[in-house]
């Protein structure tokens, strides 16, 4: 074990626990729309035939491979869609969906029925089902954190996927996601210790991380890693405040680097071979099970917004450099 793994153990209580350092399990989102401040950005129209191909050539030999999809809770009175649409379609050669359900309404009373109609209807293709999406960024209201009562909905919701899951006899891992923060008056973690119970303890398999080094504020290219490292090490931390177990996984859920303009294509492929392989490097040290790109295709290549320009792809599928070096990575990594 590095000096720098038995420090990142000792850190968070895993010095004595002992870890077989399996392959990472791969994924990616693979629709072009993105949130920004404000709301959800897109462009041209998801391409399926084009999304089958690019999912084909990034899994390559791998027996499994993560599609991730989202779906917004906004009542049951209201049909609720998947972004990318029919993403069903994508579940062949060992694929299988990570859905992220979005609390989108704050309706307490209509979500559990919500979520056991989800898992009736999409278990057979689900590897992961993650219950609310950022609860715990409260400044963008394009994700949930702005949502009242998503802290109660995140409890209750894990505990009803779980149930409904072995009451189907899917094997769906359940979870939830969180980004990084750094404030020391930030209460979401002591709020999950203190409203959590053994039903939510035993239902819950795994924690999710968004987080976007190098995006929104810049970083030497030198320091990345050890940035990387700092981060992955402080959200462990996190969950533990969170009272949740150490043998409980982290899944990177989201991560990506958006090109535009003074943004070129070769930092975007340079930081995300530095992500993965640090990610990858850590695994053992905490727990750290799949990792998820974000995303697959630009919503709109010629915006000079950075959020229209996550994609290792452009907004007409051709490649940017990085989709290569996903591809080896995958590859190299995955088993």
């Amino acid at each position: 074990m590095s000096e720098q793994n038995q420090k990142a153990n000792e850190v968070i209580g895993l010095a004595n626990v002992s870890h077989d350092a399996l392959p990472l399990i791969f994924g990616i989102y693979p629709g072009g729309a993105a949130g920004n401040e404000t709301g959800v950005v897109a462009g041209p129209p998801d391409d399926p035939i084009r999304i089958q191909e690019a999912l084909d050539q990034l899994q390559g030999k791998q027996r499994s491979f993560i599609v991730r999809t989202y779906m917004q809770y906004m009542g049951v009175e209201q049909e609720a869609s998947v972004t990318p649409n029919a993403a069903e379609q994508y579940v062949r050669n060992g694929r299988r969906l990570d859905l992220v359900l979005c609390f989108r309404k704050p309706d307490l009373e209509g979500w559990p029925r919500f979520i056991n109609s989800i898992v009736e209807r999409y278990g057979p293709y689900l590897a992961k089902l993650q219950i609310t999406e950022e609860p715990n960024l409260t400044t963008i209201p394009a994700v949930d954190g702005c949502i009242p009562h998503v802290r109660e909905a995140l409890i209750q919701g894990v505990i009803t996927a779980k149930d409904a899951a072995r009451r189907y006899s899917y094997d769906i891992q359940i979870g939830f996601n969180a980004v990084i923060s750094f404030d020391p008056q930030d209460d979401f973690w002591p709020t999950i210790a203190t409203t959590s119970d053994a039903a939510f303890q035993a239902a819950l398999d795994y924690v999710g991380m968004d987080f976007f080094p190098d995006v929104f504020r810049p970083i030497e290219p030198d320091r990345l890693h050890d940035m990387v490292v700092g981060a992955l090490t402080h959200f462990r931390q996190s969950m533990s405040i969170g009272n949740i177990a150490t043998t409980v996984p982290l899944h990177i859920n989201e991560n990506g680097w958006a090109t535009g303009q003074e943004r070129p294509y070769e930092r975007q492929a340079a930081v995300l071979e530095t992500v993965v392989r640090a990610v990858h490097e850590q695994r053992a040290a905490l727990n750290i099970t799949h990792y998820e790109h974000f995303d697959l295709r630009d919503a709109d290549s010629s915006s000079p917004s950075l959020f229209y320009q996550f994609g290792l792809l452009r907004d007409d599928y051709t490649p940017k450099p990085a989709f290569e070096v996903y591809r080896q990575l995958i590859a190299e990594l995955g088993g």
